[in-house]
């Protein structure tokens, strides 16, 4: 347990930031997985939109420290060739 004030205001802080972080790392799965679905179906448009909102969310991530940048630009990296792709 924490003894001083400033202890128990960073264990409030740790607590709230951990549940911040939380619901942002599951929000980047599930865009992750419907870049990934729209891939499999072979959707271009879909891939394209899913890529860009996934894309713009790490971005987020990272500007409010839940991501580190190389993690997010490797992600990036990998939703690049989807969301250029040329449209048939």
């Amino acid at each position: 347990m924490a003894n001083t004030k400033s202890a128990i205001k960073a264990a409030r802080k740790s607590l709230r930031f951990r549940a911040r972080n939380q619901g942002v790392k599951t929000a980047l799965k599930t865009l992750n997985k419907k870049l990934a679905a729209a891939v499999a179906a072979k959707d271009a448009k879909a891939a394209r939109d899913a890529g860009i909102a996934y894309v713009s969310a790490m971005d987020r991530a990272v500007k409010t420290g839940v991501v580190h940048r190389n993690t997010a630009d490797r992600a990036k990296a990998h939703a690049a060739p989807h969301i250029f792709a040329k449209q048939a």
